[in-house]
């Protein structure tokens, strides 16, 4: 049996602890008890959460755990000395060290991500990668592994995670069929973006969200704005004015994000050659898709497929 420790500071959030769930659903799934879980904290007692609920805890002590997992806090002198103490120690005691969302800074305090790969919510990721320069912080990942250190984004990613410890501990099966009682998406990949070009936008009217669904619908033809002004049911005069009240960009460039991010995803999860993505999302020529990969993400195509492969190697 695998023992899994979950540390919670004064102040945590809820939805950090979803990641017990998972393992919980895959003891069910094994019919037996493969995950003992437990809620860990410095002293033990009770921990008074963001929403005012507290929970049982345990306190640290000289028991080894297979995977230590933490999520973070907001309230100010909630990480203390012993909570540093214990993680810098925990490499040596335990298979994996996790951190769900904010946690990462947790784990920087620490010294576990010195010189190592790690990810955080993409609001805090800056952050974290000026406060700890020694941590190459990749902020557009859904979760990352390195060695024996987890981390994952914003919190429900840490769903994302877990399912990819239960799929590393007891095979592709189980962690599917986990995802599916939990009715979660199996899985994310942990080089996915974080990022949706279609809820970035956040359009406020119908119209202009009947047109942005017909451009990712057609994404592999040419959208002209007379074409998503039809589609919206006003005059590209009209469409033009709106569209940019409504998300902010012009409708020439949150296509090109729309074309981007499909070009993304086929990039992580398929083997099609480059010019056949490009072609495929509405790019015409690779050379011109290569462009918006560089402002989009800083990194030509090659190298964000380079960096999924080495997630799954991962």
């Amino acid at each position: 049996m695998q023992r899994i420790g979950f540390i919670v500071l004064t102040g945590f959030q809820m939805m950090s602890v979803a990641v017990l769930s998972v393992f919980e659903f895959a003891n069910k799934e094994m019919g037996q008890a493969v995950y003992d879980l437990h809620l860990l904290s410095e002293t033990g007692g009770s921990v008074r959460n963001s929403i005012g609920v507290s929970v049982a805890t345990e306190p640290f002590d000289d028991t080894n755990f297979d995977t230590l997992i933490i999520g973070g806090s907001a309230v100010a002198g909630s990480l203390t000395p012993g909570v540093i103490d214990f993680l810098r120690h925990a490499l040596g005691r335990s298979r994996r060290v996790a951190a769900t969302c904010v946690g990462a800074f947790v784990l920087a305090e620490a010294g576990l991500l010195d010189g190592r790969r790690a990810t955080t919510h993409w609001n805090r990721a800056r952050e974290l990668q000026a406060r700890f320069p020694k941590v190459n912080v990749e902020e557009d990942r859904i979760f990352i592994v390195d060695g024996q250190v987890w981390t994952s984004a914003g919190m429900t990613a840490g769903i994302d995670l877990a399912l990819a410890m239960i799929e590393q501990d007891l095979g592709a099966d189980v962690a599917r069929s986990v995802a599916r009682k939990l009715v979660v998406y199996h899985r994310r990949a942990g080089g996915q973006s974080q990022f949706s070009a279609l809820l970035e936008l956040e359009p406020k009217s119908d119209r202009i969200q009947s047109a942005l669904t017909y451009a990712k619908r057609n994404i592999d033809k040419p959208l002209a704005v007379g074409q998503l002004a039809e589609a919206a049911h006003l005059s590209p005069r009209q469409f033009s004015r709106a569209f940019r009240a409504e998300t902010g960009q012009s409708p020439a460039k949150a296509i090109e994000n729309l074309r981007v991010e499909a070009a993304r995803l086929m990039m992580e999860q398929s083997r099609h050659p480059i010019d056949v993505i490009a072609r495929q999302t509405g790019f015409a020529d690779p050379d011109r898709m290569r462009r918006a990969f560089l402002r989009a993400f800083g990194q030509p195509p090659q190298a964000i497929r380079r960096n999924a492969r080495a997630e799954v190697v991962a």
